[in-house]
């Protein structure tokens, strides 16, 4: 067979064999149709399940409510309080005359502008937070970007450009100030966006002593900082300050420590 007989046979034959592999996965897709197959709601033969009242897949149980997840990461889903989404800070409660300054989807730390407070009380939260420290470094360990996140007013997670920058474990971002150090280091460079997700359970106290303490788990730009760890007191610099007892909900604050860092997109979720 001569070379140019050779070719077209060949390509006669791989045509050939596209269209059988096409008429093949045509078939298989109409022959893979799911039947479609029906799976009961639940049991009421089943046993108490320890330390519940309801049965194991009891049908009676009551299911969760529907939430409607964020559009994209980090958006707040559909049952979220808006604390701040970069308009305005109708939120908040001003602590000074300067005030905090919105511009640009953010807001700023204004030295000596006091504390940013909620309006609004919480307990038992899930809380989404998104910061940055200025790009400019004007100072070294904790005049770096320093800001805090406090919880009921008085329990801190630190704030603060921890990126190459060396100062005390437990004051690192995402460190329970003066308490305990973050897990890791996640940190970006500085005038990146950071992103904070917080679970956190609030103290109990019976009869004016403290029944049991505040839980936090603090997850920042997606990795685990802190896990379900134990809150020792109130935040405070350089000793412990004991838990006194509170109401049991409490406003939520961002720190002004004098260094300008901003915030955005500011949910929380009660728990």
């Amino acid at each position: 067979m001569d070379r140019e007989r050779f070719e077209m046979v060949h390509r006669w034959s791989s045509a050939a064999l596209l269209m059988v592999a096409i008429a093949g996965v045509t078939a298989s897709g109409q022959n893979s149709k799911a039947k479609y197959r029906k799976s009961p709601a639940g049991y009421s033969d089943t046993p108490i399940l320890p330390g519940q009242k309801w049965k194991v897949h009891d049908i009676d149980r009551p299911r969760p409510p529907v939430v409607t997840p964020g559009a994209n990461a980090g958006s707040p889903p559909s049952d979220a309080i808006v604390l701040f989404d970069g308009k305005d800070l109708s939120k908040w409660v001003k602590q000074a005359k300067a005030g905090w300054k919105v511009e640009n989807g953010y807001v700023e730390v204004v030295g000596g502008s006091g504390d940013l407070v909620t309006r609004e009380k919480f307990g038992d939260i899930q809380l989404h937070v998104e910061w940055a420290s200025p790009v400019e470094i004007t100072g070294d360990s904790q005049w770096r970007g320093n800001s805090g996140i406090l919880i009921m007013s008085r329990y801190e997670i630190q704030v603060l450009d921890s990126y190459n920058n060396r100062t005390y474990a437990d004051g690192q971002a995402a460190a329970i100030y003066g308490q305990w150090p973050p897990l890791v280091n996640a940190s970006r460079k500085p005038g990146e966006w950071q992103t904070y997700d917080i679970i956190f359970e609030k103290p109990r106290f019976e009869a004016g002593k403290l029944a049991q303490p505040a839980y936090v788990t603090v997850i920042h730009n997606g990795v685990v900082a802190q896990h379900h760890q134990k809150i020792i007191g109130q935040m405070a610099h350089r000793i412990v300050k004991p838990y006194e007892p509170h109401p049991v909900e409490e406003p939520l604050a961002l720190q002004d420590h004098d260094t300008p860092v901003r915030y955005r997109n500011i949910w929380v979720r009660r728990m």
